[in-house]
């Protein structure tokens, strides 16, 4: 959409078939889409494949560390002006992403780990709300901080402050935010593991929703049914 629906001539290119520096940004963006297009769609293919092996959970591990990784670098080296205010959004985001990395790659070694599974989804959950948040406060102009403007730059609006007193604060705020945000998520998901807790009074173990190796014929995962077994049980 970036590419080839927001500019206004429908294509990203220049006459002479070269990249604007204009659109660098839309071709840093479309590149982390790509990635994560590219891990969903082999996940999916080993997901369903006849053919299934043990390798299969760690290839699909290292799809999603490959795309977390490429985010995580494209934010790094990201062609916008890491001074500014959407700079300090884009840092804090990186420790969110290399969050999911790296829980992604230990879960190579370590794929039944719930611990792993459960801080990699909070990690992604806060990727979503951040990515919204941020949208919400770059590029609406009543929420831009006070002291602060946008401003129109390559056909791309930037938020820009009046003075150094006035970016300080900016930032000051966007740290501020990232805490509460933080917290916030902590607290509904603390509250959330501990009313499934109350509900399956722990008895359930952390088990990936897709076929695995060991299936049955009938594509049962005895692990699962062992699992069933135990909740349906009465305790003793």
């Amino acid at each position: 959409m970036e590419l080839f629906i927001g500019p206004e001539k429908h294509q990203p290119f220049d006459p002479d078939g070269s990249i604007p520096s204009n659109h660098l940004h839309n071709f840093e963006h479309s590149s982390i889409s790509m990635s994560l297009i590219i891990y969903a769609t082999f996940a999916i293919i080993l997901d369903k494949s006849r053919l299934k092996t043990a390798m299969h959970d760690g290839l699909t591990y290292l799809l999603g560390a490959f795309a977390f990784g490429q985010q995580f670098v494209l934010f790094h080296f990201h062609s916008a002006d890491h001074t500014a205010v959407e700079g300090k959004y884009h840092l804090l985001l990186q420790l969110v992403i290399f969050i999911s990395f790296l829980t992604t790659l230990m879960g190579i070694g370590y794929p039944k780990s719930f611990l792993l599974g459960f801080v990699r989804s909070l990690s992604v959950l806060f990727q979503g709300v951040w990515f919204t948040f941020m949208g919400c406060m770059l590029w609406i102009p009543e929420f831009v901080a006070q002291g602060c403007f946008m401003n129109s730059e390559d056909d791309h609006k930037v938020v820009r402050c009046t003075g150094e007193h006035a970016l300080h604060r900016a930032k000051a705020l966007v740290n501020l935010q990232f805490s509460w945000l933080l917290s916030m998520i902590v607290v509904l998901s603390m509250t959330l593991y501990v009313i499934m807790c109350n509900i399956y009074g722990g008895r359930i173990e952390y088990l990936s929703i897709s076929k695995s190796y060991g299936d049955d014929e009938e594509g049962r995962h005895p692990e699962v049914e062992l699992q069933k077994k135990n909740l349906l049980s009465p305790e003793t």
